[in-house]
């Protein structure tokens, strides 16, 4: 069907605008967030996203929190096996600088960076959700992922700006290992923690995914 004149009009300006220093046309950036619980196939879809923008050639960089070593210290890498090359960093604000530092000298070597991956990402400083921002402010595309909420089912900091800023959210499940249903929760196997926002590290050794109905908050202990 052919498209309308008025319609035919906004596809020309869209495609005509300019940036306003160089003079180029801009490519739209965006936010994308995968999240939802653990084992819900989170990293496996940011790494084959990431993949298909790298057959795409487009210029990629992945970065990862450098807590996260639980199968490999350099690489993304899935509860399912599937894995990718990336940059340890701190969860720090200082860490996120030095995401910003990776990608300018990157650019200065190889052109642009058109797409930026980070995983594990509810680790992070808060300022990460800034950094985004900015990233896609400049044209570039980010794609995140992370947990939503906690072992105690509360929301991790970073992800309550970042879901709301961005442009696309993919929730996942993964399946309730006590009924079946879809999982939501991400189940601490502990019955005891002694504080509620400590990070603890850990795959299907400490965790195990829930539904709604199955979940059960883990206490906390109260230290003296």
């Amino acid at each position: 069907m052919a498209k309308i004149p008025e319609q035919q009009n906004i596809s020309k300006r869209n495609k005509n605008i300019k940036d306003p220093i160089f003079g180029e046309p801009e490519k739209p950036g965006r936010i994308e967030v995968i999240t939802g619980s653990m084992f819900s196939g989170k990293t496996e879809e940011l790494i084959r996203r990431l993949i298909r923008a790298k057959i795409a050639k487009q210029n990629v960089l992945a970065f990862k929190a450098n807590l996260d070593d639980r199968y490999d210290k350099l690489e993304i890498r899935s509860h399912s096996g599937m894995s990718l090359k990336s940059i340890p960093v701190p969860i720090t604000k200082g860490g996120i600088e030095q995401i910003k530092e990776v990608i300018e000298e990157y650019e200065q070597k190889h052109g642009k960076v058109d797409v930026i991956g980070i995983d594990e990402i509810h680790f992070f400083d808060e300022s990460i959700v800034d950094l985004a921002d900015e990233l896609a402010d400049k044209g570039k595309k980010v794609i995140a992922a992370g947990l939503d909420l906690d072992f105690s089912d509360e929301p991790f900091e970073p992800m309550k700006r970042l879901l709301a800023k961005a442009e696309y959210v993919d929730k996942l499940r993964a399946v309730c290992v006590v009924c079946g249903e879809d999982g939501t929760k991400t189940q601490l196997k502990g019955k005891v923690v002694p504080d509620a926002k400590k990070v603890i590290i850990g795959g299907a050794d400490l965790y195990e995914a829930r539904c709604r109905r199955c979940f059960k908050k883990a206490k906390v202990e109260k230290l003296e």
